[in-house]
């Protein structure tokens, strides 16, 4: 297992236009928890949380995703993660963007602060005590905030096999297009029922973390609250899997197949 990586897959694929913020897929209180398998391990758990907030006298969603180890993976390699993002309401785009991560002794604690007007991300390291500026394109989204926007873009959009979706997302120190293919539509089994839902899949680097560049697969529910269901992904070691455990503050009803 590759340090560095387990906490970026979980929240970033657990775990990424204005009027589409009429039919929002989320809002204030939603809260989801997953159960990580590692493969036949039960490797941790991992929370998202959509909070109100103002940032700098924006009216903002505070989301907060937390990640840490759990049963036997905790014994040999403990994660303890906390990923923050605030979002603007009106234009979704990210202000600011917190990254605090330990994982199995590799640490990180960065703070990113977005200045779209001059297309600008700000990156203080408080482990480095540097500060740095970088240039970013327009619409740039954080590994965050990345997700909860493409749930409400794909809310506007006609779903139609093979297509792919891209966006600009800063992570780390540079930006990054960010694609993902909609392979099509599947009624997956859950511990609440059967559930219709949409699978995509994220491209992603071949090699050091995953075994090719399509080892990635996620669904979510096909509502609109586009809400995540399930993770799988081919690792060069081994499988990750995560599953939808818990929620509760959906936006929209949620539609259980019945038999």
């Amino acid at each position: 297992m590759k340090k560095n990586r387990i906490a970026v897959i979980i929240l970033l694929l657990v775990f990424l236009p204005l009027s589409l913020f009429s039919q929002a897929a989320y809002d204030v209180g939603e809260w989801f928890k997953f159960r990580v398998h590692y493969g036949p391990l039960n490797a941790g758990y991992a929370t998202m949380e959509v909070a109100d907030a103002s940032f700098n006298s924006k009216d903002t969603y505070h989301v907060v995703g937390k990640g840490w180890s759990a049963g036997a993976v905790h014994a040999f390699f403990r994660v303890n993660d906390n990923y923050e993002t605030y979002i603007d309401k009106n234009t979704g785009l990210p202000y600011r963007f917190i990254r605090q991560i330990d994982e199995g002794g590799h640490t990180r604690d960065q703070q990113v602060d977005f200045n779209h007007d001059l297309n600008k991300a700000y990156v203080f390291d408080r482990k480095k005590q540097t500060n740095e500026s970088y240039q970013v394109p327009d619409g740039v989204q954080d590994m965050l905030s990345a997700f909860y926007y493409l749930r409400n873009d794909l809310n506007g959009k006609p779903l139609v096999p093979g297509k792919e979706y891209k966006l600009n997302m800063f992570y780390g120190d540079e930006s990054n297009e960010f694609k993902l293919k909609f392979l099509g539509r599947e009624v997956i089994n859950t511990k609440f029922g059967k559930i219709a839902t949409l699978k995509f899949r994220p491209y992603v680097l071949a090699g050091r973390v995953f075994e090719e560049k399509e080892s990635l697969t996620f669904w979510v529910s096909d509502d609109k609250n586009k809400m995540p269901v399930k993770i799988s992904a081919k690792l060069v070691v081994g499988s990750l899997n995560a599953s939808l455990e818990e929620f509760k503050g959906l936006k929209h009803p949620l539609q259980i197949i019945m038999d």
